[in-house]
């Protein structure tokens, strides 16, 4: 995908990890703009119009998981986490608010490009969320058949395991929490009940995976939920 005039607007404290952004994501074609604090980046937000928000945890004014929460209840545009914390719990709240992903600082900057790359192509396709067909590598999802097929080889999936891997696949590249994961299967009375999730990953795994104890599609996020990698 092209990124000439694509939006970025970073929200930190930090001058040298703006300054850092700054130069890094112009120099790929990114138009950047940048606020140091959570009030002014989302005036900002509603004024600049971002393809995509770069937001730190940890700001002066509001914790960032603040800015994620507003400015999901008016807008879908992506929002990329990045924080100094490493608390698992402070990752998954802010992805349970809306957040499409998260960075770990320090990072690398080509962990950080290829995050907002993947974001960024998944907001272009969420107009076609309901595409009759998804293909992520060898694996093949027929919406309309509801079949699931590797190497035209089909998979028999249980309806549950089917809606997990169709969900998984729709947000291919984002982690999902198990939370969320819970709720679009189950509903959200079954929010806390994370070990369902866990028996079935395992049960897809092993008819979906080639080594199950090595998995190419479904990864674990350690503490946090699972990542579709197509």
């Amino acid at each position: 995908m092209t990124t000439a005039g694509t939006r970025i607007l970073v929200i930190d404290d930090e001058a040298q990890i703006r300054k850092l952004l700054r130069v890094v994501l112009s120099a790929h074609g990114y138009e950047v703009e940048e606020e140091k604090n959570g009030r002014d980046g989302i005036v900002r937000a509603t004024m600049f119009k971002p393809d995509l928000l770069i937001v730190d945890l940890g700001l002066p004014d509001i914790d960032g998981k603040v800015v994620v929460k507003e400015i999901r209840e008016w807008s879908k545009v992506p929002i990329i986490v990045l924080t100094a914390r490493d608390e698992e719990q402070e990752k998954i709240e802010a992805l349970d608010l809306g957040a499409d992903d998260y960075v770990t600082k320090p990072f690398s900057t080509g962990e950080l490009l290829a995050r907002l790359r993947v974001c960024l192509r998944r907001s272009i396709t969420d107009a076609d969320a309901e595409e009759s067909v998804i293909q992520c590598g060898d694996l093949k999802i027929d919406f309309a058949k509801r079949k699931v097929t590797i190497l035209d080889r089909e998979i028999k999936l249980t309806p549950t395991e089917y809606d997990i891997v169709k969900i998984m696949a729709q947000n291919a590249g984002r982690v999902l929490t198990h939370k969320q994961l819970l709720k679009a299967v189950w509903g959200s009375e079954y929010n806390e009940d994370t070990h369902y999730i866990r028996v079935y990953i395992g049960q897809i795994r092993r008819k979906i995976e080639s080594n199950p104890t090595q998995p190419h599609y479904i990864l674990t996020e350690t503490g946090v939920g699972y990542r579709f990698m197509g």
